[in-house]
């Protein structure tokens, strides 16, 4: 009865081509919307119209948008970023909530924005939708969060491992940015290759040193021979290491680490960052799951 699309951004270029037809791929998805059905799409894209007359060109009925835009279904009005959580103001379907995700980071707050305009169009209590939120927690490789005890006190370790592309990289980074670290801690962001990208792929790795500068990063720690072009456009001040392997990786990182920092780890699947985060947790002792 209802389809999503969360966003179209630049991922599995290498086989798609162009963004336009990674909308046209996502777009799929309206042809198996029931009669009577409505598709969600995020009204801050650049593909909203595309998508849009996707959807209406195979009988969906009803378009719902989401997002800040003026003209939004599902309208962001307020929010305040927390380093763990968001708290927000919002309008769905012209009904007003306020509601604390669970989770950080700006682009999940726009993916609640989705989520409560599907329970509205299926006839969900919207209250008890957003109060649910509150619960949302980060999955293990794809945010969860954890302390580590160090000598000298903690590090909050944020397993980003399981996957990675040009926009969840720079979203990640973006809530490194917001952690809180310890007297003398540092964000310190240990990035592995975004694959599939095709030709663009030094260009799209190069341009996440703005974000790397936005959020403020202390360190970057680089492998893998994409990532190579996000090294060489890092100013030496954030400069950690570099291998052309996580594996090869690996100790720098373990040994750079110290009690106040918040260590992210990041990459494509096939990058194999995971092996890092695991190393960390066997070399630094769990603590209970961050709040």
């Amino acid at each position: 009865q209802v389809a999503i699309v969360t966003t179209i951004e630049p991922v599995h270029l290498e086989y798609f081509g162009s963004l336009e037809k990674i909308a046209d791929a996502k777009a799929e998805i309206f042809a198996g919307v029931e009669a009577g059905g409505a598709a969600v799409l995020n009204r801050d894209n650049g593909q909203y119209d595309r998508l849009a007359a996707a959807a209406k060109a195979v009988g969906v009925g009803r378009i719902v948008s989401f997002g800040a835009h003026d003209g939004a279904d599902a309208k962001l009005l307020r929010v305040s970023l927390q380093s763990d959580s968001s708290t927000i103001e919002a309008s769905i379907l012209g009904q007003a909530v306020t509601y604390r995700l669970g989770v950080p980071g700006r682009h999940l707050v726009l993916n609640s924005l989705a989520v409560l305009a599907a329970a509205s169009l299926v006839g969900a209590d919207l209250a008890l939708a957003a109060l649910a939120l509150n619960n949302l927690k980060p999955a293990s490789g794809r945010g969860a969060r954890t302390l580590l005890t160090v000598p000298g006190g903690t590090v909050l370790l944020i397993d980003e491992s399981y996957n990675a592309n040009p926009a969840s990289m720079r979203a990640a980074i973006a809530l490194l940015g917001q952690a809180e670290v310890g007297n003398r801690g540092r964000r310190i962001a240990v990035l592995g290759d975004m694959l599939e990208l095709g030709p663009t792929g030094a260009q799209l790795h190069g341009a996440i040193a703005e974000s790397v500068e936005a959020a403020g990063i202390d360190l970057v720690f680089c492998s893998g021979p994409h990532m190579r072009a996000l090294w060489e456009a890092l100013p030496s001040r954030v400069r950690g290491g570099y291998a052309e392997t996580a594996a090869g990786l690996e100790t720098t990182v373990l040994d750079a680490i110290r009690a106040g920092d918040a260590v992210m780890v990041k990459g494509s699947l096939g990058s194999k960052m995971g092996p890092i985060v695991r190393a960390l947790e066997r070399k630094f002792p769990r603590q209970a799951a961050h709040a």
